[in-house]
């Protein structure tokens, strides 16, 4: 049994990477353009307004969160009578919280954006169509979650694939049509065709899960004991997402009051690099949650805590392969892709990766303390600690400390909740804390150390360039790849791809 999920988590991992790797060049050269034909500070204007309407998805977020977890957990038991009643309950209460968004966003958004905000003067018009776009792009991606969950805790992910190329390719139409609209205001169709693109990827979720999956069929009920249960969960949740929002977008805006537009432009292609690159986790993690839960579900706790241990650490080393050569020619990589850098951009790409990489441990942990449904004081501790981004970010810049201040907050942080989790898991599933801080992340940091060896050596043997930039990239590969296998993997781990490579040369032969 255990082998077949392995097989179901490579497989499915192997269709996420295919769609990934398409989605993430063509997401990387669609900012590259969009920077140009907007310039900086529209650029920063509908990143930091839109953030305006993110921080709304502390109410959401967190109900997404339950309903990710009961439909997948309900799949683990079996019970298809009981995940019909979720999936409707599920409907029910992202109706309930898109009203409540829409409310607070027409009340709260428009004031904050036009009493508070800091817009260059003449922009102010074309920042309110954006938020009112993003405002409803926003409601129909939050109606789209139930489905979006039936997908993943099914384990489709060749659709679920396929419609992120979708995605990513009618968000590249947009950019070309923004080439040719003439005279219109470039800022105000950009949101508009992002709505546009909402409703089709919206349509074509509920087609398909209507097609497929019987429990998707939404029928009005009101279950009082199935709704306390979900809303319980959300609400200490509610607390984690709240920190998430705070961390992101809160400090977005807190940039924005004290620094202005360009810096939020700065910050946003950060995050974009970020994404490109935190993409592999992303489709790792895509794959292995459900089995976290599934296997919590059965009562499988000894595999259930090898998934973990083994997540964190493959998530980690994905990320890490990745990022060495980013971390080490930040310059050269952005010069070479956008042309036009930001001020702070440098800084922020290299602190933020470095975040990725700390925060990319915490993955797996995240899911099995969801998986036990007891969060309570986990979200209080944990959560609370995280949502001191915002302030002390606040603080820090109001003091006069540079923009990248807001980066090692959040690192320090988040450093600080990885130990924290490891004892809350201690307790909760048997996760041994020797084990988890010897194997796992006193293995990752002497992956980390070995690793940065001979790409620094070539990186600081010559002078910067185009040649410098290759040469670090094609020496950071092999010397990554070896590090890992053979101190980052286990004889165990060696062996088996061993056989995975001895697979491969039959097949060739």
């Amino acid at each position: 049994m255990q082998e077949n999920n392995n097989k179901r988590i490579a497989k499915n991992t192997l269709l996420l990477y295919v769609r990934m790797l398409f989605t993430m060049l063509v997401s990387l050269y669609t900012s590259r353009i969009i920077l140009q034909i907007l310039g900086v500070e529209d650029f920063g204007i509908y990143n930091v307004v839109g953030g305006i309407v993110a921080m709304f998805s502390l109410f959401s977020g967190s109900l997404s969160s339950s309903i990710s977890r009961f439909l997948t957990f309900e799949l683990g038991k079996g019970n298809m009578p009981r995940l019909k009643k979720v999936f409707s309950t599920a409907i029910n209460i992202q109706l309930f919280i898109s009203l409540l968004i829409l409310v607070l966003s027409e009340i709260i958004g428009v004031w904050f954006l036009n009493e508070k905000m800091a817009i260059p003067e003449g922009r102010l018009t074309a920042a309110n169509w954006v938020l009112q776009c993003s405002i409803l792009t926003f409601i129909i991606n939050l109606i789209s979650i139930p489905y979006n969950a039936l997908i993943i805790a099914h384990e489709r992910m060749q659709f679920f694939a396929y419609i992120s190329i979708l995605e990513v390719v009618l968000k590249l139409a947009v950019v070309f049509l923004l080439m040719f609209i003439g005279s219109l205001d470039k800022l105000i169709m950009y949101g508009f065709l992002l709505l546009l693109v909402a409703l089709i990827i919206r349509f074509t979720y509920g087609v398909y899960c209507k097609q497929h999956f019987e429990e998707s069929t939404y029928n009005y009920f009101f279950d009082k004991t199935l709704l306390k249960d979900m809303m319980k969960f959300a609400g200490w949740n509610t607390i984690g997402v709240a920190s998430a929002v705070f961390k992101d977008q809160g400090v977005n805006i807190a940039i924005n009051l004290f620094c202005g537009p360009a810096v939020n432009a700065a910050r946003a292609i950060s995050v974009q690099v970020n994404t490109a690159i935190g993409a592999f986790i992303a489709n790792f993690m895509t794959a292995l949650n459900p089995q976290i839960t599934k296997s919590y579900a059965a009562g499988d706790f000894i595999y259930m805590r090898t998934l973990v241990q083994q997540g964190a650490r493959l998530s980690f080393y994905l990320l890490l392969f990745l990022s060495i050569p980013v971390l080490i020619e930040t310059e050269t990589i952005l010069s070479l892709w956008l042309h036009i850098v930001p001020n702070h951009t440098i800084h922020f790409v290299r602190l933020i990766l470095v975040l990725a990489l700390c925060e990319s441990l915490s993955g797996t942990l995240i899911t099995a303390m969801l998986a036990t449904g007891h969060i309570r004081n986990y979200q209080i501790i944990v959560g609370g600690l995280q949502m001191m981004n915002f302030p002390l970010s606040y603080v820090a810049l109001r003091i006069g400390y540079a923009p990248e201040v807001t980066m090692v907050i959040a690192i320090v942080i988040s450093i600080v909740n990885l130990f924290i989790r490891i004892l809350f898991l201690k307790k909760m599933i048997g996760l041994s804390t020797e084990y988890y801080l010897t194997k796992v992340v006193g293995n990752i940091c002497m992956v980390s150390v070995c690793s940065l060896i001979c790409p620094m050596l070539a990186f600081y043997g010559l002078e910067s360039g185009i040649w410098r930039f290759l040469l670090v990239c094609f020496i950071s590969v092999p010397s990554t790849l070896l590090v890992i296998y053979f101190i980052g993997c286990s004889s165990m781990e060696r062996m088996w791809i061993h056989t995975k490579i001895n697979q491969v040369k039959q097949r060739l032969r």
